[in-house]
């Protein structure tokens, strides 16, 4: 799609040769306005939010992608707040008050920095050009507020975003325009603006597992967004030959202390086809990451179809060799040996697990496995 074809109008981001002017920071709307009214809403909502039990309240987390905002908002920056919510699905969310919500699904999936800062930029851009302020303005029934709600709420958050997604979010130009505003936001702090439109693809790479091919016209990720092809061809061209950061290493270290429970969730999620689509593109990256070695191969141990026994045996004991394997690892292999019959295995993955993890839940459990096996 060409460029003067997506119906970008905003004044201030026109010009991608130039630097991209920020506008001036916002004031405070007075209580009586429209938008006063939805900022109340967002502190009201932001209140219910710092007391979530599902909010990931780690400093340096926090910190590390509030500044990675900051270097993109530019004079903005004291206005936000950065909150990440233990949700295993891909979202993000920026509203009018400056409250950021960053889900732990998008925080496993990217690959690197530059990836999560093309994210960041995308919501900033919202913020920038106030489009859930317009949306509101747009709506024609008194359900609008709720809906614009449904857009940063935590409570029934799943569910509201296909709500919102299908009938009150950003236009398809409002995501058009977030997409360029992100683009030139990221390329200006130093990003490679290659690595944007390879989010969507692996997104979408996904979400085709079980989809098809008419995934993106199906998912409420991309119902208001332009067609996965088409925005990935236009972010390519936009972002030219790229140059630029990555930060991989950067990113690692600040997930790496959460990663292992937000890989349990995504397998708690059930959605094993998609889950190995995003393992598989983990360990093309990195073959021995115990870690992914130990995910995958638990869906194949749980997805349980005849073909499956060998390849999450083969990921368990890889991952077994490999540096720092997680104690959840010798739980399933013992678990996994003692269903092919394999006593001595079995009992050597328990006890490993035991002698890790000595306090673990299941601790009783499995030594009551371990009896059985032994007897």
């Amino acid at each position: 799609m060409a460029l003067g074809a997506l119906g970008l109008g905003s004044a201030w981001a026109q010009d991608l040769k130039g630097a991209l002017p920020i506008p001036q920071r916002f004031n405070r709307p007075t209580s009586e306005t429209d938008e006063g009214g939805l900022w109340a809403m967002m502190d009201r909502e932001e209140t219910r939010l710092r007391r979530s039990p599902l909010v990931v309240r780690d400093a340096a987390l926090t910190g590390y992608l509030r500044e990675l905002v900051c270097k993109l908002v530019g004079e903005h920056c004291p206005d936000v707040r950065v909150y990440v919510v233990r949700t295993p699905q891909f979202n993000a969310s920026m509203a009018p008050n400056g409250m950021m919500q960053v889900w732990s699904g998008l925080l496993l999936r990217v690959d690197n920095e530059a990836q999560l800062v093309a994210i960041l930029g995308h919501e900033a851009g919202h913020y920038l050009e106030r489009d859930s302020l317009k949306g509101l303005r747009s709506a024609k029934d008194k359900s609008a507020a709720a809906m614009v709600l449904g857009m940063f709420g935590l409570v029934g958050a799943i569910a509201s975003l296909g709500v919102v997604a299908s009938g009150y979010g950003f236009s398809r130009d409002q995501e058009a325009q977030a997409d360029r505003i992100g683009l030139q936001l990221m390329q200006q702090a130093g990003y490679d603006g290659r690595e944007f439109p390879r989010v969507w693809d692996n997104l979408l790479a996904e979400l085709k597992v079980t989809g098809g091919d008419e995934a993106a016209q199906r998912s409420i990720l991309f119902a208001t967004h332009p067609a996965p092809g088409n925005r990935r061809d236009t972010l390519r061209q936009m972002a030219g030959e790229g140059g630029g950061r990555l930060g991989t290493e950067e990113l690692e270290r600040v997930v790496a202390p959460h990663r292992m429970e937000w890989l349990r969730e995504e397998i708690r999620r059930g959605q094993y086809e998609e889950s190995l689509e995003l393992f598989n593109r983990k360990l093309a990256l990195r073959a021995d990451d115990a870690q992914f070695l130990y995910a995958r191969g638990e869906v194949y141990r749980l997805r349980d179809r005849t073909e499956d026994l060998q390849p999450a045996l083969d990921d368990f004991q890889r991952g077994a060799a490999a540096e720092r394997p997680p104690p959840d690892l010798f739980r399933s292999l013992g678990l996994l040996q003692k269903r092919r019959g394999d006593k001595a295995a079995a009992a050597a993955a328990f006890q490993k697990y035991l002698a890790l993890v000595p306090d673990a839940g299941d601790a009783g459990l499995i030594k009551t496995y371990l009896s059985e096996l032994q007897s």
